[in-house]
Formats: C-alpha cells, structure tokens, sequence
C-alpha cells in the first residue's frame, strides 16, 4: 500500500468522527505495511483533552507491537498535528509522520512550530506534508460550515 492509501484509511478514521460531530480528525500507525494502531477525534464525545486521532492511535500501536517505543513505525493522520500529539509522536519515536493537510491553528510539524524535527531533542521525526491534501481539507472545511450553519438556526 502507499501512503495515499493509508491516508485514506485515515480519512476513514475521521469520517467516524465526523458522524459523532467532532472535528474529523482520522490517523492510522502502520508498521512494517501493516495498520495497527488506529484513531479519531473523541474530546467531546469523551469529555476528555486527550482523546485525539493521534494518541488513540498510538495506544493502539502500543498496545499491538507491546512496546511504547513506535521505532519503525509511520503515523498518518489527516491533519498535522498539534503540540501535545506531537511530543507524543516524538516521545513515541517514530520514524515518519504523513500528513494530509496543515494546522494553521496549532500546527507544530512544520506550520507554526515544528516539534517533531526540533535539533534540541534526542529524537526527531521525518514528515511528509500534503497527501490527499484536498480530501483532507475538503472535509474539515465541510464540517466547519455545517457547523456554523447549525449555530445560526
């Protein structure tokens, strides 16, 4: 599979967050070409600030490889990822993060501040920007509308 296959099952991943109202954030963990972590954006469906795409993923693939170290493993998530999820991936040490579209709210794999390839930490990660770049925007955008068109009626 390539990456933009992967992107889709992440696309997929968001699509069930969509369902529940929440900002459709989907990510996948693949390891040697297989999936084994996946996750989507439940904070308010959870009431939790933890319960992102991306930490639901990387439990999963923790929980799969059983090992909190993710070396070897790509998270691909749809939209780049904020602060918090960030050091998760770097503290996780993974090899590669592919992302689907940019945070221009709280970006920090390159857009507003990039904590996965900081040179001060003892781990940094590659990252491939723009996979299926409009799908994943597309989506966002969408919800966002829909979102507002609901608070107004």
């Amino acid at each position: 599979m390539t990456e933009e296959d992967y992107m889709r099952e992440a696309l997929e991943e968001a699509m069930k967050a969509y369902a529940l109202e929440e900002v459709p954030i989907g990510a996948v963990v693949v390891h040697e070409g297989k999936v084994i972590g996946r996750g989507y954006n439940r904070r308010n469906t959870d009431k939790s600030t933890l319960a992102h795409a991306e930490l639901t993923a990387i439990m999963e693939a923790s929980a799969a490889l059983g090992d909190w170290r993710l070396e070897g493993c790509t998270m691909v998530v749809t939209l780049e990822p904020c602060p918090m999820c960030a050091g998760a991936i770097v503290q996780a040490r993974m090899d590669k993060v592919v992302v689907g579209a940019p945070n221009h709210k709280a970006g920090s794999g390159g857009t507003l501040m990039d904590i996965l390839r900081f040179p001060g930490f003892n781990h940094q990660v590659e990252v491939r920007e723009g996979v299926l770049l409009e799908e994943c925007r597309e989506l966002l955008q969408r919800f966002f509308r829909e979102l507002r068109e609901r608070k107004k009626a």
